[in-house]
């Protein structure tokens, strides 16, 4: 078939056309991935600042992106020109409906549980359908480009479109989070995508005019009969390439998805550390489809191969013990490894008369990684498998690849084993002498058994991911000892010892945010009420079924299932003598509860000289000079107190006390044990809006 001789519209010239598609393409590409990291933010208080509400996000934006890319193949392939037109213009005008794009406080969780599903529907029901258009926009519009003799490459507008993804992600936490209130920015994002709107109706209608002058639907076909000159042959792609487009687009969303949940669950979920790794996957995207000179196997397989072998070893030795090796180390993996999937897929491009159903085997791709990491792993694997097994998967893609080619072919089975000792190794570690593994949408959860030099010393203790969470010993003289960070000397531990002076005996009412292992209950006396909020059903039931502080103890326990910010907004005041804030003690950090909103909840449910004890030893962060910070902005006062613990097997630990009244600070046995807190310069209070991960890096 020949073709195309018709020219562009009079009215329109060639290079006006390409601007139009281009915008319109750019735009689509800049808002469907600003509004992730911005929807993600809104609702990621809600359910307990959990590092898995974006792993269920990433999830939600695959599926609706697998969707758009399904209704653009059958759009182009199924109606005439007009029709796709009409149908197309009528649901943009209908997804205006949903503007602006503010998720309703009527979607909050009222329980405890796997949220997953409520967070799907809150998803669907906020940003359904403009998201679904803004994904049906780039295979569509390239569709028409191929239909339009404006002599562009149109593999050349998939570069472009994820050049604009990565640019609104590096936009998002150093240009507008930083600068603007959520609203401010839902409200900026739907004027955007009013003028997406626009862009893309004016795309529409050049399309239409275009076939117009050409001659019609007999002009549409043999325009789609024109091939890239780097596919010169149309051949159709076979069953077998098809599976392969499939699986190479699938293993760079799963590890995607799989290295994102390694840094967000031992460091903290905030958009900064969704988005590194989301631009580096973007990226490989860009170079791969940008031009075949990018991409070259030599460069870039065999530091890949030695990342591979390196981040496998990483589970479960110590190259990840820190952020400044976690960061390096499992993003530029990422990046190598999503340059051999990419680079490969864009080696297999077929002719544009094929290019939505490429793009539509790319999305089912992503969309089954996705839901192979962020719905189904929580509940088969019993703990952080997923990456391990996506590493052992990536060699065995490196063999499929290189099938013909025996040495590379060999070398990809020598790393498929290596993978797999390294993943054999991070499951027996798990499970030898373990009591219970099990998991959730909130995490990891194991117990075992620690035998010390001396019998009376041996321990049982609580694992949340890597996080050591409590520990009891088990000889029955000491099992109600504090241990861990809860030692005598520690901030919390003198807070409940201060008011126990002031002539409160028989009458402490503590509040705990965060229950593992339940250890605070060992300071608890007859007559005392301690009140504990804990988001995640399966710390409960191993607090009570494997440790005995709570069933031990002489005071009335209570227990609230859920978020603890909302549970505590949605109650009475519950006038607590201390409040301990022990739910970032290292680790992720549910940043939602630090922030001046947070501290307005926790300071109506104390008392007039109650003690707010953060728990703050941290790793990675500096956390004290952000509860001073959210403190000062409520005009009240916070000590840190700082606890070596020397000889002795407890924790150093920091802990923040809080207090309307200042007396109370140094009163008893907090009498020369607080200090001030170093001051961050530039440090502004966080709020539900805003939080500056960089400047409290260690």
């Amino acid at each position: 078939m020949t073709g195309l001789t018709a020219t562009p519209p009079a009215a329109v010239p060639r290079y006006a056309a390409r601007a139009l598609f281009a915008g319109t393409i750019f735009s689509s590409a800049f808002l469907l991935f600003l509004v992730q990291p911005l929807i993600a933010k809104q609702i990621l208080p809600w359910f307990g600042g959990s590092a898995t509400v974006w792993t269920i996000c990433m999830v939600f934006f695959q599926v609706v992106l697998l969707a758009g890319y399904a209704y653009a193949d059958w759009l182009s392939r199924k109606l005439a020109a007009r029709w796709q037109v009409v149908a197309h213009v009528a649901l943009l005008a209908c997804s205006l409906l949903f503007l602006p794009i503010v998720a309703d406080p009527q979607w909050k969780p009222v329980a405890g549980g796997d949220p997953s599903l409520h967070i799907l529907g809150l998803l669907l029901a906020t940003i359904g359908l403009p998201y679904f258009l803004l994904s049906t926009t780039g295979p569509l519009i390239q569709s028409w480009v191929s239909s339009s003799a404006v002599g562009a490459q149109v593999y050349r507008y998939f570069s472009l479109s994820n050049f604009a993804s990565l640019v609104a992600l590096v936009a998002y936490p150093f240009v507008i989070e930083p600068y603007t209130a959520l609203r401010v920015q839902a409200v900026g994002w739907s004027w955007g995508y009013a003028v997406f709107a626009l862009l893309c109706s004016g795309s529409a209608l050049y399309f239409l005019r275009f076939l117009a002058a050409a001659g019609g639907a007999s002009a549409q076909a043999a325009a789609q009969a024109r091939t890239d000159t780097s596919n010169a042959d149309g051949t159709a792609p076979t069953l077998g390439t098809s599976l392969l487009w499939l699986s190479l687009s699938a293993m760079g969303s799963w590890l995607l998805l799989g290295i994102t949940n390694h840094l967000t669950h031992n460091v903290s979920s905030i958009p900064f550390l969704w988005i590194l790794p989301l631009s580096a996957y973007l990226f490989t995207f860009v170079l791969a489809f940008e031009s075949d000179r990018w991409y070259r196997r030599r460069l870039f397989l065999p530091p890949a191969a030695v990342l591979l072998v390196l981040c496998a070893y990483g589970l479960q030795h110590g190259i990840g013990a820190s952020l400044q090796d976690d960061l390096p180390l499992y993003v530029l993996g990422l990046f190598l490894f999503c340059m051999f999937f990419h680079g490969e897929l864009a080696r297999m491009r077929p002719a544009p008369r094929y290019l939505t159903r490429f793009y539509l085997m790319l999305s089912l791709g992503g969309a089954l990684g996705g839901i192979a990491v962020g719905l189904v792993a929580p509940h088969v694997l019993p703990a952080y498998y997923e990456l391990g097994i996506g590493l052992v998967i990536t060699a065995v893609l490196i063999v499929v690849v290189f099938r013909q080619h025996r040495p590379m072919a060999l070398a990809g089975v020598c790393l498929c084993l290596v993978c797999s000792y390294f993943l054999a190794m991070q499951v027996y570690n798990d499970f030898s002498g373990a009591r219970r593994v099990v998991r959730n949408f909130y995490g990891s959860l194991l117990t075992y058994d620690q035998a010390r030099d001396q019998p009376d010393d041996n321990v049982r203790a609580l694992l949340h991911g890597s996080i050591k969470h409590g520990e009891q010993y088990l000889v029955s003289a000491r099992k109600r000892e504090p241990t861990s960070y809860y030692g005598p000397g520690s901030g919390v531990a003198l807070a409940i010892a201060s008011k126990e002076g002031d002539g409160l005996s028989g009458s402490l009412r503590v509040g705990v945010i965060g229950l593992g292992a339940g250890c605070l209950a060992a300071y608890s006396r007859p007559g005392d009420l301690y009140r504990f909020y804990e988001i995640n059903p399966q710390v409960v039931e191993l607090a009570q079924s494997e440790f005995s502080f709570m069933r031990d103890s002489p005071a009335q326990i209570e227990t609230v299932l859920g978020d603890a910010r909302l549970s505590m907004e949605r109650e009475p005041p519950q006038d607590f003598n201390v409040l301990a804030i022990d739910a970032f003690s290292g680790g992720s950090v549910p940043v939602h509860l630090l922030t001046v909103e947070a501290m307005e909840v926790y300071l109506r449910h104390m008392k007039a000289d109650g003690i707010v004890a953060f728990h703050v030893t941290n790793g990675h962060l500096s956390l004290a000079p952000v509860v001073e910070r959210i403190a000062l902005a409520h005009g009240v006062h916070a000590r840190l107190v700082h606890d070596d613990a020397t000889d002795t097997p407890l924790r150093r630990t920091d802990w923040v006390l809080v207090s309307r009244d200042a007396a109370s600070l140094g009163r008893g046995a907090l009498r020369n044990a607080t200090a001030p807190i170093d001051d961050i310069a530039g440090l502004q209070a966080w709020t539900d809006d805003f939080n500056d991960l960089f400047r409290v890096m260690k």
